[in-house]
């Protein structure tokens, strides 16, 4: 009989698969929503359901395909996704924070947050000032 421990789980599987992928979305989402840094960027989203739900959706995508999932992601690469957005460091700090504390708020272990935490920096020259 094989015990399973956290590190022999998948990212994927220890972000909860798709369903716990989705629920930390809404909840990075919402915190972005309510971030004095970056909120003015999502705000306009809250407006139009249909953009939010593909907003949503394409991070679910990027989520599950890049943490070992089997879902597709359909949607453009990084730096596309972020081009013409001037993304300061301050506010690419602001969304991690935001991330950092939704994985917290849903008791993600802290091997976990820092598998994430190394991801989301391995983007930052993708995103920043694009």
């Amino acid at each position: 009989m094989e015990i399973l421990t956290e590190q022999s789980l998948s990212l994927y599987e220890r972000l909860g698969e798709a369903e716990g992928i989705r629920r930390l979305v809404e909840d990075i989402v919402e915190a972005h929503m309510n971030n004095p840094v970056i909120k003015a960027r999502f705000l306009p989203y809250r407006d139009t359901p249909e953009r939010m739900h593909h907003v949503k959706e394409m991070l679910v995508q990027f989520l599950c395909a890049g943490s070992g999932g089997m879902e597709k992601y359909t949607g453009r690469d990084m730096v596309e996704t972020h081009k013409g957005m001037n993304i300061s460091e301050t506010e690419y700090i602001a969304a991690i924070d935001d991330i950092m504390k939704t994985l917290q708020k849903h008791n993600i272990d802290r091997d976990t947050q820092k598998d994430i935490l190394f991801i989301s920096y391995s983007l930052k020259n993708q995103i920043i000032r694009k």
